[in-house]
């Protein structure tokens, strides 16, 4: 698509470590975006705004949220928070006529969601989860190969994440509070995965969980797998982890083939990694049912997941494509809808259906 005339400019809301790498990745790096520019940040201490945009080279910087919200400067913002944290934020951007560009997961219940999107229509403005890997070339052509037929009907997705929390002494993934644990923060993408090639949510999933707090529902769930169940009869799998090797995978089965992919956030062409650390990702497609058939392995453009993501958010926001914004909402409230009722069936060791639209 054309790039906009003007560049989107953005504000960020707040100073975590996720917030210097999105911004390193969009504004400040080696190779800037020309279709968003990053024009100010907020922190609730001033000296920490203060720093951030030192390091980031940003015009402006604020001590509180309230007062990057009200920088008539600022068309949008980009909300890394805590995932407590997310829809009180969006609300409050919306309310201010920003539009918001939310770090997954989106919210911490389909009520939350709901709310969030709700704020965002009144004010019309638009509010996107931002799944890096959703914006990825790479994704664009699994999706592609699905809609073309290359594997047919789709029955079932076997998707997971994980990665060692070396340190969770004072981590908010530790915090149940801020909305920690693994489902929340690394369970969100496989099942994001699932929402895109399933194309719908669940009626009912069954989840079970380790716990840090050794029982059932105490400290936060510190690795969880789960099935899901598709009104159709068609099934899902997911897994997700904070206590083992990073690892990164998805295999989408059709009645005629089958995909593999590690969806990544962010892809090189490199195989031992770019400057930014990027390393490839592997897609690849077999056409067929039989066992001897070989795979077909499907190169995609690669970069940043968080530029594609800003720079797709700046292409909806100037066209003001809200059919866009909304398809995208469907999915992130069935994905939120789904996380609240994979969180209640790991604490409670029950099926637990799934609210519906």
């Amino acid at each position: 698509m054309p790039e906009p005339q003007d560049p989107l400019r953005l504000g960020i809301l707040g100073c975590a470590r996720i917030a210097g790498v999105f911004c390193h990745h969009v504004a400040s790096g080696p190779a800037p975006s020309r279709q968003v520019r990053v024009v100010a940040v907020a922190s609730r201490r001033a000296e920490t705004a203060a720093a951030f945009a030192a390091t980031h080279g940003i015009a402006r910087h604020h001590g509180s949220y309230e007062a990057l919200l009200a920088d008539r400067e600022v068309d949008a913002v980009y909300l890394p928070l805590p995932n407590s944290l997310h829809a009180e934020w969006a609300v409050h951007a919306a309310e201010a006529g920003k539009h918001v560009l939310c770090e997954k997961p989106l919210a911490l219940s389909r009520a939350e969601a709901q709310a969030m999107f709700g704020a965002a229509r009144k004010r019309g403005v638009m509010l996107l989860e931002g799944y890096p890997y959703w914006f990825q070339p790479q994704t664009a052509d699994m999706v592609s190969l699905l809609e073309a037929g290359a594997i047919g009907r789709v029955r079932s997705v076997h998707a997971g994440f994980g990665f060692m929390l070396a340190s969770r002494q004072g981590n908010i993934r530790m915090n149940p509070e801020l909305g920690g644990g693994a489902l929340l923060d690394a369970g969100s993408y496989p099942l994001s995965l699932i929402r895109l090639v399933m194309g719908e949510a669940p009626v009912r999933v069954r989840a079970d969980a380790s716990w840090s707090g050794g029982a059932p529902g105490a400290g936060v769930d510190t690795s969880a797998s789960a099935t899901l169940f598709y009104a159709d009869g068609r099934r899902a799998l997911m897994s997700c982890a904070m206590d083992v090797a990073t690892y990164r995978r998805a295999t989408v089965l059709g009645e005629a083939g089958v995909i593999e992919t590690e969806y990544l956030n962010h892809t090189s062409e490199q195989p031992r990694g770019d400057a930014f650390g990027h390393l490839t990702s592997q897609l690849r497609v077999r056409r067929g049912t039989a066992n001897h058939l070989p795979f077909e392995e499907v190169r995609s453009a690669t970069g940043s997941g968080f530029r594609f993501a800003a720079e797709a958010f700046a292409r909806v926001v100037a066209e003001r494509d809200f059919e866009a914004i909304e398809r995208a909402a469907a999915a992130s409230l069935d994905i939120a809808a789904t996380l609240e009722a994979l969180a209640v069936s790991a604490r409670r060791g029950v099926e637990v259906a799934v609210a519906q639209h």
